[in-house]
């Protein structure tokens, strides 16, 4: 069976029939300090890992998360898939606030974050044309569907700096480019996760229409959390039935990701190079 990982809130854990659950702290990958400690935990036999993004009490900015860590983590636990759950602004009329939208596309217009784990003498180019993971997304909307929640399949989420949200200017700039919804996260931890080769989808739950929508008011935190934690009962609906049939996958997409992306000759690794990366890596060192 396939191990899943969720990034999310902290309230996800207590998604109900999760058994055995156990905090497990992990302070030493090579990339420094997780959001917080991994929860393990089993759903109908299949293992999963939660790990809160912005830690508990949701203490750690968009720019400030260690992505690398959070990724590298999930990897060392084994994790094959993950599903990303996420607060989200809509773009479009159609995608209304307490909605879910399941992307099939990332931009990233963010700036200057660490988005990959090969530098400092090792070079990895991963394909990314399909950032996210058909096999786990049709899963995640086809769950999201029975539970009885409105959800779009398709479309791009468009990954913005932050933390501050968007100018009317940006957010209309957006629509004309065919922008779906807006976040400030998914692409750093998609990238990262195609190197890690974990497929990865997420689970967008829209909170409001940004600031171009002329009858909305402009976002806020309140509306934002408001309307997230109204949402969260279902987030843990669409999960309960996703992460089994997840499990059971036998293959997925990400999983050879990086058979060809690194470029770098053998004999240039050195054993920092190795000894960090080996989870990634190794199976491709001879």
């Amino acid at each position: 069976m396939a191990k899943v990982g969720i990034i999310g809130g902290s309230g996800l854990y207590s998604i109900d029939g999760v058994a055995q659950l156990q905090e497990l702290q992990m302070w030493d990958t090579p990339f420094g300090q997780p959001s917080d400690s991994f929860f393990t935990g089993e759903l109908d036999g299949i293992e999963v890992v939660f790990l809160s993004r912005h830690g508990r009490g949701h203490r750690i900015s968009p720019s400030e998360i260690n992505y690398r860590a959070n990724i590298f983590g999930m990897k060392k636990l084994g994790v094959d898939a993950v599903i990303s759950v996420s607060a989200c602004g809509s773009l479009r009329e159609e995608l209304k606030p307490m909605d879910f939208v399941v992307p099939h596309q990332i931009v990233d217009w963010t700036k200057g974050r660490k988005s990959t784990f090969f530098e400092g003498g090792i070079v990895a180019h991963a394909s990314f044309a399909d950032p996210i993971s058909r096999e786990v997304a049709d899963i995640v909307a086809q769950a999201g569907r029975e539970s009885g929640a409105t959800v779009h399949e398709g479309g791009t989420y468009i990954t913005m700096e932050g933390p501050q949200f968007s100018t009317k200017a940006e957010s209309n700039l957006y629509r004309q480019w065919g922008m779906d919804i807006i976040g400030m996260t998914n692409a750093t931890e998609a990238k990262l996760a195609r190197e890690a080769e974990i497929s990865y989808a997420t689970l967008a739950a829209v909170t409001d229409y940004d600031c171009w929508h002329p009858a909305h008011d402009s976002v806020t935190v309140e509306m934002i959390i408001q309307n997230l934690t109204a949402n969260v009962a279902n987030a843990k609906k669409i999960l309960k039935t996703a992460i089994p049939l997840i499990g059971k996958l036998e293959n997925f997409s990400a999983q050879d990701a990086m058979k060809y992306a690194i470029i770098t000759a053998q004999d240039k690794l050195t054993n920092q190079h190795l000894r960090e990366l080996e989870p990634i890596i190794g199976k491709y060192i001879k």
